[in-house]
């Protein structure tokens, strides 16, 4: 029997294999023109031949989605245990961050650039803005989700607020705390590359707006090729840092799904 890893990927990797073939055949049999649609095998040409371009413009996209994803789960972080802290600044900050996120990032992207210029800082902040609500709200509700038969225990048995937090809290909250990482890797490229789009001067958003302004329709399968590859990447990532922090969160999952199968 295969490894379990191996298990659990080949039936993505089989159903992305079979969509490549279909792309492969519609785009060679239908007598579309490139311009419309390119076949796989013609945007690996036109990757191999841009590469150094694009080795480049991958290294400028991956730094701002690493340092706007930091800054955006310390402060995640910091407003989920301002909110869970107190009651008062839990009603005060709630209706602003569901606020924030009503503002379209293509909106306020200009305005960044326009404050900011064309360096590093406006795309970092777009990428922030784009990853902290998830964090923030996962967080919070995982530090809410405690069990408090648990937090009493610890009251009675003369603990603080502060070894509550570490004993109890925040290990309760760190499923939720994974679970809106998640969330927020998948945005973290796509709001870089956006700050990249409305004005940067370096980045694979750049590649594609000068891919799609040259009419090279291959160039610009590459770039969103390479940012699904680079998302999917960061997931699965986090995924082994997620297991490897919480193996016993996801023991008792497996075990919960062996007992609702009825293998014990």
């Amino acid at each position: 029997m295969p490894p379990r890893w191996v298990r659990e990927i080949y039936p993505a990797l089989l159903l992305i294999l079979f969509v490549l073939l279909c792309w492969q055949v519609v785009a060679t049999r239908t007598g579309l023109s490139a311009f419309i649609l390119p076949s796989p095998l013609q945007v690996i040409r036109a990757g191999w031949e841009t590469r150094h371009i694009l080795l480049a413009a991958i290294g400028t996209t991956m730094l701002e989605t690493v340092i706007g994803l930091a800054v955006a789960i310390l402060l995640g972080i910091l407003i989920a245990a301002a909110i869970d802290l107190s009651s008062f600044l839990r009603r005060a900050l709630y209706p602003i961050l569901v606020a924030s996120q009503t503002i379209q990032i293509m909106a306020i992207a200009p305005l960044l650039i326009i404050w900011f210029g064309f360096g590093l800082l406006p795309k970092v902040i777009i990428v922030v803005l784009v990853c902290f609500f998830p964090m923030a709200v996962s967080t919070a509700d995982g530090l809410a989700s405690t069990d408090p038969d648990l937090v009493a225990l610890l009251r009675a048995m003369g603990a603080n607020r502060r070894q509550i937090w570490r004993i109890v809290r925040l290990p309760s909250a760190l499923p939720s705390f994974f679970s809106g990482l998640r969330v927020a890797v998948t945005y973290s490229v796509v709001g870089a590359t956006i700050g990249e789009w409305v004005g940067g001067s370096a980045g694979l958003g750049l590649y594609m707006l000068r891919s799609k302004n040259a009419l090279a329709t291959d160039q610009v399968f590459v770039a969103i090729l390479i940012t699904t590859a680079i998302s999917i990447g960061l997931f699965a990532t986090l995924y082994l840092i997620e297991r490897a922090v919480l193996p016993w969160y996801h023991s008792a999952q497996r075990s919960e799904q062996w007992e609702d199968a009825g293998i014990y």
